[in-house]
């Protein structure tokens, strides 16, 4: 990883590993995308950057991208997905923030997660998005509480079969 993790945030999943994570609460400045959900992060970036460099708050990894209309992995249509660069603490607050963004507080999670070495492609983010499901209808102590993320660690110049990335699902137990 080329950047530090905010602060409490869990290591990451190691790549194959599917396992439940509990996560802090966090701050991050998002962009909010509407369309071709494939391209969200690469649509974000600039945006993004500008807001942390002019703000002077140090980049971290991973990148969040949140796909709001759920679990479908259909892209024909227009879909919604937010792109977040986390601050490293709660404590930081921006000095100048525009309309391309929105700074939000999220609340503490939990979620199952799967670990990728590889291509931040989206058939990587199918295919263990559909490994997860597969876990989840195994395991009825867990209901979807959120739609999915990916947690994107490495640089874009890093070589493509060695970035590491997590597909997520947030999750709550099953009250008995």
């Amino acid at each position: 990883m080329s950047a530090s993790l905010p602060h409490e945030f869990p290591n990451p999943t190691p790549p194959g590993a599917i396992e439940v994570k509990e996560y802090p609460e966090y701050r991050a400045v998002t962009y909010s995308h509407s369309g071709n959900v494939q391209q969200a992060s690469q649509v974000a970036f600039n945006p993004l950057y500008r807001h942390i460099s002019t703000n002077q708050i140090a980049m971290t990894t991973p990148v969040e991208v949140r796909y709001l209309d759920g679990l479908s992995t259909e892209v024909t249509t227009a879909q919604t997905a937010e792109v977040s660069f986390l601050y490293p603490n709660r404590d930081i607050w921006p000095q100048t923030l525009t309309d391309e963004v929105k700074v939000t507080d999220y609340p503490p999670m939990t979620v199952v997660s799967i670990g990728i070495q590889g291509a931040y492609s989206w058939s990587n983010y199918e295919q263990h998005l559909q490994r997860l499901q597969g876990w989840l209808n195994e395991h009825s102590e867990y209901v979807i509480s959120g739609p999915p993320r990916r947690l994107l660690y490495n640089s874009p110049m890093t070589p493509e079969a060695s970035k590491l990335s997590e597909v997520q699902i947030p999750i709550a137990g099953v009250n008995p």
